[in-house]
């Protein structure tokens, strides 16, 4: 009859190994309960696309350890060839991270390495550790930019009316000015403005519809000011679409 006791191998190696490692790690041993503890949950988190992962696809995890760092950072033990014949250690990957917080970051491919703890350590310190926390830097970067709270309703667009033109200064942004020049308005390179003259006041107020039409789209709102001394003209400049919600500006 087999001994049902776990092999502790691992785990003993494992409790060592966290103590020997720069900063604070706990080690938690996963057992092998007769093919009825599922380690799938873990190795499906092993960040590796190397050696580690060619052997995990190759035979199935009986019992594995999981060291973790104060900060959550978690690393895999497992087996390299059999008990006492040296140990696979790899990354594994944040669980709050979203998929796509991972694109384009290297994976930290884990290492293998001797049953002795001690020379262990070294190795993960100097090796493993450092393309660790490179990538989880990565990541967490990725991370806050993805879940970072929409910027607020962009600036804006202040339309003047100067004598009989209409002027605007310069947009940063090259599609708004785009659509400026194809709404009739003419870039005065040495004012920095673009400007919509006409001579006749219902066109003009049916071009700076159609741009505001278009701004509308990019989640730009426009203003229709008057210069000073100016009476408001007699148009239907008042009908001028009203500032979009708020939505997060984007270039195309």
């Amino acid at each position: 009859m087999p001994d049902p006791t776990p092999d502790t191998t691992l785990g003993s190696f494992a409790a060592v190994l966290a103590g020997e490692l720069p900063g604070a790690w706990t080690s938690t041993y996963h057992p092998d309960r007769s093919g009825t503890n599922d380690h799938d949950a873990l190795t499906d988190h092993v960040w590796d696309m190397n050696d580690v992962a060619d052997t995990l696809a190759k035979r199935t995890v009986d019992h594995c350890a999981v060291l973790t760092r104060d900060d959550s950072t978690r690393l895999f033990v497992a087996d390299l060839l059999g008990a006492g014949e040296g140990y696979l250690i790899a990354a594994m990957a944040p669980t709050d991270a979203p998929a796509e917080a991972f694109r384009g970051v290297r994976e930290p491919d884990g290492i293998a390495v001797a049953a002795d703890p001690f020379s262990a350590a070294e190795d993960v310190h100097y090796d493993l550790l450092p393309r660790y926390d490179k990538a989880l830097a990565q990541v967490r970067t990725n991370a806050a930019r993805l879940t970072a709270p929409l910027a607020g309703e962009p600036e804006p667009l202040v339309m003047t009316w100067s004598g009989d033109a209409i002027v605007v200064d310069k947009p940063d942004h090259d599609d708004i000015a785009q659509i400026l020049t194809g709404a009739g308005f003419a870039l005065d390179a040495d004012r920095k403005v673009f400007v919509l003259s006409d001579g006749d006041s219902f066109r003009v107020a049916a071009s700076v519809r159609a741009a505001g039409d278009r701004l509308s789209e990019l989640g730009v709102g426009v203003l229709l000011s008057h210069s000073p001394g100016r009476a408001a003209p007699n148009t239907t400049l008042a009908h001028l679409p009203a500032a979009p919600a708020p939505a997060a500006y984007r270039t195309r």
